[in-house]
Order: C-alpha cells, then sequence, then structure tokens
C-alpha cells in the first residue's frame, strides 16, 4: 500500500524516527526591517539609518551599445586589437566582417539590426594599412583615423591588470579643449569608451584608466591600471596611435567638416622614400662617371719655370784621363788561392802559348 498523505500540523506530521524540523531565525537587520515598515508614519524604527542597496542594484539608463568589427583582409594584429577593445568594452557588440565590395552606408543598417548607437569599424586596404571609422549612428557625426603602432594586450606582456568588465576613468589631454575639432572627438571618445553605468556585464569597480594624448598631431591612446596603494599607474595595454584624416558631418560620410592638414596618406609617404633611396643612389652613380671623366682628361703640363736652376751649384771639371796599361785585377779577399796553386796555373797559360 502506498504511505498515506502527511498533513501539516497533524500528528502524521511528525516522525518517530527523525527530529522535528526548526525554522531559521531571522537576522535582526530583517526584523528591524519588518518593524520599521509595521511601525506608523509618525514614530521612528529602531534603527533610525538606513542601508543602502549594492551599486551594482541600480538601473540601467544609458543604452549605449557598441558595435565592434572589421571589413576584409585585415591581419592578425587587427583582429587582436578588436578582441582586446572588446574585451575591455563590455557595452559592445560583434559582427562579422563587412565584404569589401559593399558601400560604407551599410553600416548603419547593420548598426539597425544590432540595436547599436555606436561604431568603432576596422577598415584595411592593400593589406598593410588599417583605418578606423568611429561613428555615431545613425545620424553622424562620424571620424576617419589611420591607425599606427599598434601593440595588442599579448603582445606587450605588461604587468598591469584590471578586473573584466570593470568601468574605466577616460583622461584626456588639455588639448581637447583648446580647439574645436578636438573637443568634438572627445564628446564622441567619452561617448564610445566610456562603460555605461549599471550595465548588465559591467562591474561596479573602477581600476583602471584610459588615456588620449595628443603629440605630433596625433592621438596616443594607453591603458594604465591603478594601483590601490600607492595609486600609481602601471600600463596595461593595447596601444595605437591615431592619426586623424577627416571628420564628417554624417555617419559615414556627408560634409566635411574638417580636414587635417597635417596629414600624409601612406602612399605619399613610401613614394617619398623611394624617391629619397633613388636620389640617393643617382647621386652615387653621378659621382662615379665624374671619376672616370675626370681619368680619361689629358693631364695639363706645366710650362718649365725659369727660376728652377737659381740655386743649382755647377759640379767641379774633372781632367780626362786615359789610361793605356791594363789596371790590375782586384783580389778577392774572400778566396785567398795558394802560391803554389797561382804557379800552375801560370805553367798551364805559359805552355799553351808557346804550343
Amino acid at each position: 500500500m502506498a504511505a498515506g498523505k502527511r498533513q501539516r500540523g497533524g500528528a502524521g506530521h511528525g516522525n518517530a524516527a527523525g527530529p522535528k524540523r526548526k525554522r531559521a531565525k531571522r537576522a535582526p537587520e530583517a526584523k528591524a526591517e519588518k518593524e520599521d515598515r509595521e511601525a506608523p508614519a509618525g514614530e521612528a524604527g529602531p534603527e533610525e539609518h538606513h542601508i543602502p542597496a549594492p551599486v551594482s542594484q541600480g538601473k540601467w539608463k544609458n543604452k549605449e551599445r557598441v558595435l565592434i568589427f572589421s571589413s576584409r583582409g585585415i591581419n592578425f594584429r587587427t583582429r587582436h586589437l578588436m578582441k582586446d577593445l572588446r574585451t575591455l568594452m563590455p557595452h559592445s557588440k560583434a559582427d562579422t566582417k563587412m565584404d569589401r565590395k559593399d558601400k560604407l552606408f551599410v553600416i548603419n543598417e547593420v548598426c539597425e539590426m544590432k540595436n547599436c548607437n555606436k561604431c568603432i569599424f576596422f577598415e584595411a586596404k592593400k593589406k598593410q594599412d588599417l583605418y578606423i571609422w568611429l561613428s555615431n549612428a545613425p545620424h553622424g557625426p562620424s571620424a576617419k583615423f589611420l591607425v599606427q603602432n599598434i601593440h595588442t594586450l599579448a603582445e606587450l606582456k605588461m604587468t598591469g591588470n584590471c578586473l573584466r568588465g570593470s568601468r574605466p576613468i577616460l583622461s584626456f589631454d588639455p588639448t581637447f579643449d583648446r580647439q574645436p575639432h578636438y573637443a568634438l572627438l572627445k564628446e564622441l571618445f567619452i561617448q564610445i569608451f566610456s562603460t555605461p553605468q549599471y550595465h548588465p556585464k559591467s562591474q561596479p569597480f573602477v581600476d583602471h584608466v584610459f588615456t588620449f594624448s595628443v603629440t605630433d598631431n596625433r592621438i596616443w591612446f594607453r591603458n594604465y591600471q591603478i594601483v590601490e596603494e600607492d595609486t600609481a599607474l602601471v600600463e596595461i595595454g593595447p596601444r595605437f596611435v591615431l592619426n586623424l584624416i577627416k571628420i564628417f558631418q554624417g555617419s559615414f560620410g556627408g560634409p566635411t567638416l574638417y580636414e587635417n592638414p597635417h596629414y600624409q596618406s601612406p602612399n605619399m609617404h613610401r613614394r617619398a622614400i623611394r624617391l629619397a633611396t633613388a636620389a640617393k643612389f643617382k647621386e652615387k652613380q653621378q659621382m662615379k662617371d665624374l671619376q672616370k671623366l675626370t681619368k680619361k682628361e689629358e693631364k695639363v703640363l706645366i710650362p718649365q719655370d725659369p727660376t728652377e736652376q737659381v740655386f743649382d751649384v755647377p759640379a767641379e771639371e774633372k781632367p780626362v784621363t786615359i789610361e793605356l796599361v791594363k789596371p790590375e785585377p782586384k783580389i778577392n779577399l774572400k778566396k785567398k788561392k795558394k802560391p803554389h796553386q797561382r804557379a800552375r796555373k801560370l805553367k798551364k797559360k805559359l805552355g799553351g802559348i808557346g804550343e
């Protein structure tokens, strides 16, 4: 037979085999809150102060979402940089690579489908030049930069570290407040790189800094950790340099608001390097040809100088003597012949003459 149903509060509820279950005691804070609720409006509860709720339980109001993706043809370094930015920005979204043949206005439709109002788009050209678009979709403005000196998180291997999903502090150079186009870029950077408060994927901590500094008409991006002990800064990465090209009124196009006069395209830079190398080679060749011509030319004879013989002293004239007698042979001191050998030689000579 099946066991009968137990009734709450009845005899069947208690079991001889096991002890009675005890209810857990409420915490004193919970009791105090209950008493505060039950107390009338005019009377104060036992604890007058109220403990605020945790920061992470706030309401998410700033619904900024950033779409980070790229075109086809990017290299491994750009891919790692894109991955690092997605890691540092919990309010970002990813998408598949865009075809090169598609026009940039299509990105506004992609942002609308992904429910994003900001966009970071990496555009690769010639498999060696990287451009980045920062845009406020779909109405603009947007800015186009040339990215230089890229160093990713895995490449740098810095000692700094930060919590994944924590909110950053944005630090800007004073130059961003002096010129109007830099002020516009500052507002664009704030809206894109700052993590919204109470974002579901973010952490309620601030432990790193994004710095944007202007040097040599370029914007230098760095990421530092804030050390709690002495509030020192330790670099985490990634790092890159943005060379501004143009600022447009619309999103990925439209009227040009600002054009950088100091910008030089990578093609012109490479052409200048080639021309400098060619000019150096031409100069060497011209020097070689000039040396050959100087060797072939006839040497100019200098006319005789009449003052050359001024200090010449004439030698003393010696009398000319004619010797009729044959001079005696010189005796070789190294080989001295004995007298009997000389006599024998003389005899042979005399004997030969008489015959």
